[in-house]
Parts: C-alpha cells; structure tokens; sequence
C-alpha cells in the first residue's frame, strides 16, 4: 500500500454525468478512474428496448460531440452508441464490471474497496443515478417470480392479464405496449389519472385508451397483495381481487444511500432524503465528496435529468482544481 498509486478522482458510476466527468478530469489532466458496476451507461442499458428519450438530442451532447439521431428525440440504442462513441473519442478510463464495496476516509487519502481491487484517492465522485434499486410496494407477494420492476419489451406477455403499477412515463409506456401486443391490461393508479408529466406525444393516448375500456385503470388506489394468479387492490370502493399473469411495478427507483451513509453524506430529515451539497461546486458535506447528477435529489428523482446535470462535471473539477493550485 506504500507505493500504491494515488489518484486525484474516483468516479463512481459510468453512466452519462459519470462520464461527463471524466472528460472534464481529462482536460484538467488528473489522474482519475471510473468504476461502473455493470456495462457502460448501465442505466440506459436496462431501459426498455424500444424507449424514446423526452429530450432532444443535442441537449444531451457532452465532450464537443455532436449527437446525430434519426429524429429530434432519439432511442435508447442511438444513446448507448453515442455515449460509447463519447467514450471512446475521449479515451476515457473506464473499468467495467467492477462494483464498489466500500469507501472510507483514513487520514487526507479515501479508501475504496471494489471486487477487483484497492484504490486510494484524494477526491470521489458520486454519479450513481437511480435506477438500480426499485422502489418498493412492500406488500405481500412482491417477490413473487411474476413480479418485476423492469420492463424490457411486450412480447412476454401476449395474451396474458397483466397489472402496471404506477402512472407515470414508464408505467404508461409499459400500458400502451403490452395492450397493443395484445395483453389484458389493469392500471393502478395513486392519483385521480396519470402524472401530468407524462411525455406530451403519449398522454392522450393512454387517456384515451382508459376512457374507452380498452386499458382498466383504478384510480385513487394501492396494490394491497400479490397472489400467485390474482391481486387484491385497496380502492375508494373497497377491496376489488382481480385474475392475474404479471405485475410490472413501475413504481421508480431510488438513490444507493448506503454508499452516502458509508462516507457520511448527511441527509435531510424530511422525506425528500435529499443529501447535503454546495450546489455552486457540488461538495457535500463531507470534504472531498462531491454528488453528480441525479443522486443530489434523493427521493426527488425528477429533478435532476442528463441535460441539467452535465454542468456538475465542470463544477466539480474546477471546484477540484482550485484546491489543488
């Protein structure tokens, strides 16, 4: 450990704003790496197969790359080739399949344990968006194998009685899909319809769709248990059991708090769980730490996107530097 080498940054996660930071460390020349658990933009790879981004491309341009997609708004394959292409151009330090165990302070230097190895560090980087860990109904059933937080394509469930829980973008994509594959569709809905945030090309659509039938929606309702062929819905009308294939809870995701506990990022005490940062550098309260894109909302997971979370690189690593001279 005496003469291991220590980098200036490590960056936790090599999704998009993970990336962003790299390019920024890249031209203020640091010695930095990213670690990312799973493949590059892990997060956009577990998006569903045919997703339409909300933004345009070009707002989602980092690192002087143009971003050419085949319409205004683009895929999610046409994403995970331009980030690919972002990282490549750049020549970005990426390891891939490599997961943070843990991180620690010890004396000026952080410590971090990954499965493959030891680093030490002078500063870290959170990039860890959301999408890895579900929300979670926490009612019984819920790790039945017909039960799933993600969505990937509608043909497993030609034919079948499926329950979407949720309303917002994921949810109704999810609806529309299934349905139009020909799948019996139930929504359970929180509130008195859909998040009005829904994609503006897609609202009307499912609008439409539950006010003439063809997609059942209970609004004001909660998902009360999960039984292997039916699922028992708590609404203004009383307890209703319908038959049942699948449940694909659509419910969001949340934020890997345990890397903050471990580091000691507080949180607020309300219900936003939002961690303590210095928005105009990204420092937490922990000296060294800083949060990139998405994590800094906590719970409050709309906030922060691609677009308005690319400036945190260029925050970070000023903020980074002018310690540094």
């Amino acid at each position: 450990m005496e003469n291991q080498e220590i980098l200036d940054v490590f960056i936790v996660g090599g999704g998009p704003i993970g990336l962003a930071c790299g390019i920024e460390c890249e031209k203020a020349g640091l010695n930095y790496i990213i670690v990312e658990k799973g493949v590059l933009t892990n997060s956009l790879f577990n998006y569903p197969l045919n997703m339409t981004f909300f933004s345009t491309s070009e707002k989602l341009e980092m690192g002087g790359i143009p971003f050419m997609s085949i319409a205004h708004k683009p895929t999610r394959t046409e994403a995970l080739e331009y980030y690919r292409r972002v990282a490549k151009t750049w020549k970005l330090k990426v390891n891939l399949y490599e997961a943070v165990k843990t991180l620690q302070k010890k004396e000026a230097l952080f410590e971090i344990v990954t499965t493959k190895g030891i680093y030490l560090t002078r500063n870290i980087i959170l990039a860890t968006g959301f999408y890895d860990l579900p929300n979670l109904m926490k009612v019984p059933g819920e790790d039945l194998p017909k039960v799933t937080h993600y969505y990937k394509e509608p043909w497993p469930y030609i034919g079948q009685k499926i329950l979407v829980v949720g309303g917002g973008n994921s949810a109704v994509d999810v609806a529309l899909e299934t349905w139009r594959k020909g799948a019996e569709v139930t929504m359970v809905l929180k509130n008195e319809s859909v998040d009005p945030n829904v994609k503006y090309w897609v609202k009307p659509d499912i609008e439409n769709r539950i006010k003439e039938g063809s997609i059942r929606a209970f609004t004001h309702s909660l998902v009360k248990e999960i039984r292997e062929k039916e699922v028992v819905i708590n609404t203004p009308n009383g307890e209703v059991t319908i038959e049942n294939d699948f449940v694909l809870a659509m419910t969001g995701y949340v934020p890997n708090f345990a890397l903050l506990d471990q580091l000691g990022v507080e949180l607020s005490l309300d219900e936003k769980r939002q961690p303590c940062y210095d928005q105009t550098n990204q420092e937490s309260n922990v000296p060294g730490v800083y949060l990139a894109g998405v994590v800094c909302g906590g719970l409050n997971t709309r906030e922060f996107f691609i677009e308005n979370s690319i400036v945190h690189a260029e925050q970070i690593v000023g903020h980074i530097k002018t310690k540094d001279s």
